[in-house]
C-alpha cells in the first residue's frame, strides 16, 4: 500500500469501530485498549491460568481480578471453533497458535457493516455492548509501526472456515491495496486493523464512545467535544 491507497483508505474509511464488554469503557480510557495478552500481563496472570485464556479456545468470556484493578472480561471466541481453524490453517499451525496469535492483538472494524455483523449475532444480538468510534487517521498517524491490515475476518470460522496463516496480516506499507481495490467495494478492501499488544493512549482517538444492543444506539457514553 502507497502513501495515495492510505489516503483513499482513510477517506472511505474515516471510522474504526470496536465491541467491548459493557462497563468496560472506564477501564479502556485509563489503561488503554489491550489485547488480551496485554490484559494477562497487567494482571499478573501466568502459568496454567494464562495458558488456558491464551492459547485454548474460550466458549466463554472469562472474567479476571487482581488486587486495585478494576474487574475485567476477556471476552469469548464464539465465532471460532478448534475443528474450524483446523480446516483452515496450514499443517504447520495449529489452533493454539492462530488464538495465540489473535490473543496478541487488538482489533478493529473499517466499517460500521462489519461492526454489526458481529453485534447482530446470535450469540450477541440480545446483549449490551460499549462500542468505541475511533479516528481512523489519528490512529494510524500515532501507531503505523505497529499496525496490521487483514483482508478477512481472521477471528471467524463460522459458518465457512476460510484458509489462512500468519501471512493474511500486513504492515501498511505491505498491504496488497490494489489487488483488493479489484475485487471489493470501498468499504471491504481492508476488513481487519490490528495494533500489535495495546493501544495505552486509545482515549486520544475515540471520537465517541456508545452503548448498542445489536445496531440499536441505547445511549452515548463519551463524545469528543469539536
Amino acid at each position: 500500500m502507497n502513501d495515495a491507497e492510505l489516503e483513499e483508505l482513510i477517506t472511505n474509511c474515516p471510522t474504526l469501530y470496536h465491541m467491548a464488554e459493557r462497563g468496560s469503557w472506564t477501564a479502556i480510557r485509563e489503561h488503554g485498549l489491550l489485547s488480551t495478552s496485554a490484559l494477562m500481563d497487567l494482571y499478573g496472570i501466568e502459568g496454567v491460568a494464562r495458558e488456558q485464556i491464551e492459547r485454548m479456545h474460550r466458549p466463554k468470556s472469562v472474567a479476571i481480578t487482581a488486587d486495585g484493578l478494576p474487574g475485567a472480561v476477556i471476552r469469548d471466541q464464539i465465532p471460532m471453533s478448534d475443528s474450524g481453524l483446523i480446516r483452515a490453517l496450514p499443517a504447520r499451525l495449529k489452533p493454539q497458535d492462530w488464538y495465540g496469535l489473535l490473543n496478541s492483538r487488538v482489533f478493529f472494524w473499517l466499517s460500521i457493516e462489519r461492526l454489526h455483523k458481529l453485534t447482530d449475532a446470535k450469540a450477541y444480538r440480545d446483549h449490551e455492548h460499549d462500542v468505541l468510534e475511533i479516528d481512523t487517521r489519528a490512529l494510524i498517524d500515532a501507531h503505523r509501526a505497529s499496525i496490521t491490515l487483514c483482508p478477512i475476518n481472521s477471528g471467524c470460522t463460522k459458518p465457512y472456515p476460510r484458509a489462512r496463516d500468519e501471512t493474511i496480516f500486513s504492515r501498511i506499507s505491505d498491504y496488497p491495496y490494489a489487488d483488493w481495490r479489484k475485487k471489493r467495494g470501498k468499504k471491504e478492501r481492508v476488513v481487519e486493523l490490528a495494533v500489535d499488544h495495546s493501544v495505552p493512549d486509545l482515549a486520544a482517538y475515540v471520537n465517541r464512545v456508545i452503548v448498542k444492543k445489536g445496531d440499536v444506539e441505547i445511549e452515548t457514553l463519551y463524545e469528543k467535544a469539536d
